[in-house]
């Protein structure tokens, strides 16, 4: 087993006033050739936007992006004609392909939002693009992991689909809890982002956005020290 350790003070910082970003890889001002990506992983951001303001209408092209709140609701308006909130529960995927272009804004007058966002480098260029949100129930990952994005040719459950052989799941596990994941090919690794609480891995401790890399292996096992919320992202390392 092959583990790298991103604690939660060596992510990148960006504080934009209207947007605090921590950038976990390489991204925009914060450019660390050590810290490029995670197999196809590229991008993991951890953002806070403040009230009435967000993200200008922008362009993405092949890339797939995931969002995901964690608090508040961030409005979304793209080139395909979706226009939605997103909130906390539901899982938000845009396949980019040829390309598209779309806003993000915080509608609340007093509320931040925070969300995380992903891009995950896709197994095929051009394709359609896409988009697809879903909300996903407090039940459904409690004490156990619940699939929220999956390849568009191996879903399974409620998953969103993607174009690429990748899975991001979720948890919420309780003081003392453990659960155990196996992967679903053995060219795949595992990123673990602990978005609150405190857990151990492989012998490592990590605390709230902390991270663990995990890779050559097929199995991994993680136990909870407090309740603790977890996003992980198995993806092929090439």
């Amino acid at each position: 087993m092959k583990t790298i350790i991103h604690k939660a003070d060596t992510r990148g910082y960006a504080d934009h006033g209207w947007l605090k970003s921590y950038h976990t890889f390489s991204f925009a001002s914060y450019q660390n050739a050590e810290r490029m990506n995670f197999g196809m992983l590229r991008v993991l951001n951890d953002d806070v936007v403040q009230p009435k303001m967000g993200f200008g209408t922008h362009p993405h092209q092949n890339m797939e992006i995931i969002s995901i709140p964690l608090k508040g609701a961030l409005s979304h308006k793209d080139s395909m004609g979706n226009k939605r909130a997103i909130e906390v529960g539901e899982v938000q995927v845009m396949s980019a392909g040829t390309g598209l272009t779309h806003s993000e804004f915080n509608d609340s007058k007093t509320d931040e939002v925070n969300f995380l966002q992903l891009w995950i480098i896709p197994e095929e260029l051009s394709v359609k693009p896409n988009y697809e949100q879903k909300q996903f129930s407090e039940e459904g990952k409690k004490n156990k992991i619940q699939t929220v994005v999956a390849p568009k040719d191996k879903l399974e459950g409620e998953a969103l689909p993607i174009s690429q052989q990748a899975y991001i799941y979720r948890t919420s596990l309780d003081a003392d809890a453990s659960i155990d994941l196996n992967f679903k090919s053995q060219n795949n690794g595992l990123y673990v982002f602990v978005v609150d609480g405190d857990i151990e891995i492989d012998g490592n401790s990590l605390t709230k956005r902390d991270a663990v890399g995990i890779s050559e292996t097929n199995h991994v096992s993680i136990k909870s020290k407090t309740n603790s919320e977890l996003v992980m992202i198995e993806v092929p390392m090439s």
